[in-house]
């Protein structure tokens, strides 16, 4: 049987040490291109469900495949009546928004 670990961080743990407690600027950086990332890769797996290209799918919404690239890629942040076309008109799917406090 193995020693346990006592080194080992949880995500949040590592954040913290690295990138500073929830607030602090890099922090702030930190969480929000994540979020992009996440929105990116989440069009991306859904046109690939899809069975789309990018060039498919900038067509169905009136924009490029190379901004559909950038989406999918973290390059380019989309408006959200943009996110919205995509997500509706070209992958025919819902986008629901929420806040938490």
């Amino acid at each position: 049987m193995k020693a346990k670990d006592n080194n080992a961080k949880t995500l949040d743990q590592f954040k913290e040490k690295h990138y500073g407690k929830i607030g602090t600027q890099k922090r702030e950086d930190l969480d929000a291109g994540y979020e992009n990332f996440k929105i990116g890769a989440m069009i991306h797996n859904a046109r690939i469900e899809k069975g789309l290209t990018q060039e498919q799918l900038a067509e169905k919404t009136g924009t490029t495949k190379s901004y559909i690239s950038k989406i999918e890629n973290n390059v380019k942040e989309a408006r959200f009546s943009t996110l919205q076309k995509i997500v509706e008109l070209g992958l025919g799917g819902h986008l629901e928004l929420s806040i938490k406090l």
